[in-house]
């Protein structure tokens, strides 16, 4: 397995021999307007260049995943660069409708026991922030990947820390685990994705297991710095166990 960071939520994930994107948002630097009742009105999205060539992100891919539809996770250059016919996944059939109706032809939802080239795909739940947030924010998803030949993986999506991530964590027992850890937040209301004391949530609940952090820094909403996050797993004492990921950084498993 090998896991790289492309920018904000987007990932490359080579997985018994199959290449995955996981939420392609993939437009040039500042295409985007700033989401609106939040921080850095002055700043467009995304607030990061892609690390590496458009090809070498699109190219040769077995499946796409997106986890829900929010313009950081499936972009309008998502639409227009994938190809048509690539496997697509999907939390539910709305989602899958509206992809659908931009042109793609090979679209699955996710269920608890989705089987893809010997791959097995467990759709998992989330929670887009806390109280009134969860509602207004809507539906989201992770997954889990599991082959006999490679570590258990757990993307958990856009969620903070509550019960189901908890309990895909006891259910699965993950070795590698990937957060969207950069403690997005609106001018009212907590955070809409993990914040610090989310992740060492994660981290007690799984004391072994290696987390990545991504998400981080890369629309204008963003809480959470990477240095604020790396000091915190210092104070804490789980560093160790913990992955920062520049963009375009990647680690094989």
């Amino acid at each position: 397995m090998n896991i790289q960071q492309i920018r904000s939520a987007t990932l490359i994930i080579q997985y018994a021999g199959k290449k995955f994107l996981v939420d392609p948002f993939l437009a040039e630097k500042g295409t985007y307007p700033p989401f609106s009742n939040s921080a850095r009105q002055d700043q467009n999205n995304p607030l990061e260049s892609l690390p590496i060539p458009m090809n070498e992100i699109i190219d040769h891919i077995d499946a796409v995943i997106v986890t829900h539809l929010h313009l950081d996770h499936w972009d309008d250059v998502a639409k227009e660069v994938l190809p048509k016919n690539v496997k697509l996944f999907t939390q539910n059939e709305e989602d899958a409708k509206e992809i659908q109706s931009a042109g793609f032809q090979n679209v699955e939802i996710l269920q608890a026991d989705t089987l893809f080239e010997g791959i097995q795909l467990i759709k998992t739940t989330g929670e887009h922030g806390r109280g009134d947030l969860v509602s207004l924010m809507g539906h989201v998803s992770g997954v889990v990947f599991k082959h006999p030949e490679e570590p258990t993986l757990y993307v958990a999506g856009d969620t903070v820390w509550y019960p189901s991530v908890q309990d895909t964590i006891h259910t699965h027992q993950p070795e590698v685990i990937v957060v969207n850890a950069g403690a997005n937040q609106f001018l009212e209301g907590g955070p809409i994705i993990m914040d610090k004391e989310d992740v060492y949530q994660v981290h007690q609940a799984a004391t072994t297991a290696t987390i990545i952090s991504v998400h981080m820094e890369s629309a204008n909403h963003w809480g959470l710095s990477k240095k604020e996050l790396k000091q915190f797993a210092v104070e804490k004492q789980f560093s160790s166990q913990l992955l920062i990921p520049d963009n375009g950084e990647s680690y094989p498993f």
